[in-house]
């Protein structure tokens, strides 16, 4: 077929088009794997082998519906969750989302910060809190000083990072046979083990920080293209939100098709070879070494750090966003430092004060699992909150969410409230 056909033009146009569509929701996705979430992913794989590989599956449309949700209230109002909260509901409600999601972020990215402290020291050896402190600094630091264009095509690019786990798939051996139907068949037997991997699952597929950076991120793209709320010029409504839908569809794709990988990794690997507990990402990259080899190790542990690199940026931004919306003070990664010096200082006190987390010599799994129970508690009202919001019409005007959007986030409030309470009580 000839190089310059209608065909062969309109099809690149169309790549180019989706290509170009990839944005915040990108960004989100890939966050989502940060490295306490693989060590989750990596736990499960190992303990439970390729029988809870369904969970991805399951988790997917209830992600891709509530994060459509943030996005959607973000650019249709032209303001982030905690601004809304506070703005048309009790601002009582907008600050303690704050402060929850503040501690739980702290504390995440305290331990995703000695999680790629760890995995540097298993590449080069040397201090693991030296370059843990680092990477705080380095986090921090070009959140502040990188121009917002220039940090968020970095981040686009961080995302390629992921790939690390498809590459140790690949060489590691799957049974794919037995993978796919641990995909495609549930089976779940209702022990405290399989209900605690569940509720686990959960939590990191769907944290509360992830909704206030993506609608945060959606207000950041406004600004920077210089449109106003899109309630305001709703003649772009259907241009904007399809660009939406493919950005968080292929975002949250993205991420759970990693998470498949990752236990994919650990179930082929570490579970046919009798070890079934792992703390820590870093622990997983190490275990790996003596059974799939030198090579599946060194770009697992390279994938830890990438991932980081990616996340811990989110989990600081996300706090900013929600300390700055409640408080009315300047935010905005495109602002500079001198016009929103409390947001960027929010960043990093964020960053920075969570390596406390690793000098204090915590126990990471006892602080991943505390941040996991306050983000599974958030999630609930919050997503149940941002329902309201988005069939609010002084919030939303005639853009209000398609009622399959509204239910299926419903349905993922219901499922993520009776898995906290199971998480307690069972």
């Amino acid at each position: 077929m000839d190089a310059s056909s209608p065909r062969l033009q309109a099809s690149r146009q169309k790549s180019l088009s989706v290509l170009k569509a990839l944005g915040p929701g990108l960004v989100t996705g890939a966050a989502d794997d940060d490295p306490s979430g693989i060590a989750t992913y990596s736990q499960v794989g190992a303990q439970f082998g390729y029988t809870l590989g369904w969970t991805m599956l399951f988790s997917y449309p209830l992600m891709a519906a509530v994060q459509g949700l943030s996005a959607g209230i973000g650019v249709v109002s032209g303001k982030g969750l905690a601004k809304n909260l506070k703005l048309h509901y009790h601002r009582h409600f907008a600050y303690v989302a704050m402060a929850l999601l503040f501690i739980a972020n702290f504390i995440n990215i305290g331990a995703d910060l000695a999680a790629m402290g760890a995995a540097l020291k298993l590449l080069l050896g040397g201090p693991e809190v030296g370059y843990a402190v680092l990477f705080g600094i380095l986090c921090a630091a070009a959140q502040v000083f990188v121009p917002y264009s220039a940090y968020v095509s970095v981040l686009k690019w961080l995302t390629l990072s992921l790939f690390a786990y498809v590459a140790v798939v690949l060489v590691v051996g799957v049974p794919w046979g037995q993978a796919l139907g641990g995909i495609v068949m549930p089976t779940f037997q209702f022990t405290g083990d399989n209900f605690t991997a569940f509720v686990a699952i959960l939590g990191t597929t769907i944290s509360p920080y992830l909704f206030f950076w993506q609608a945060g991120e959606e207000v950041e793209e406004l600004r920077r293209r210089k449109l106003t709320r899109l309630r305001r010029i709703p003649e772009m409504a259907e241009p904007e939100l399809g660009r939406i839908r493919i950005d968080t569809l292929v975002g949250m794709g993205f991420s759970n098709l990693v998470a498949i990988c990752i236990m994919a990794a650990a179930a082929a690997t570490l579970h046919v070879s009798g070890i079934n507990k792992i703390e820590t990402s870093a622990q997983a990259a190490e275990a790996l070494k003596p059974v799939a080899g030198e090579f599946a190790f060194a770009v697992f542990a390279v994938g830890i750090i990438g991932t980081g690199l990616l996340a811990v940026p989110v989990l600081a931004g996300s706090a900013a966003y929600a300390v700055a919306e409640s408080f009315g003070w300047s935010e905005g990664l495109d602002k500079k430092p001198k016009e929103a010096k409390a947001f960027y200082a929010t960043i990093v006190v964020a960053t920075l004060g969570s390596v406390a987390v690793t000098m204090l010599g915590l126990d990471p799994v006892r602080a991943l699992f505390w941040s996991a129970v306050v983000n599974g508690v958030l999630a609930t009202p919050i997503i149940v909150m941002m329902v309201m919001m988005a069939r609010n019409p002084a919030i939303m005007g005639e853009l209000k969410a398609p009622r399959w959007m509204v239910y299926i986030s419903g349905f993922t409030a219901l499922v993520m409230g009776l898995s906290a309470i199971g998480m307690f009580f069972l």
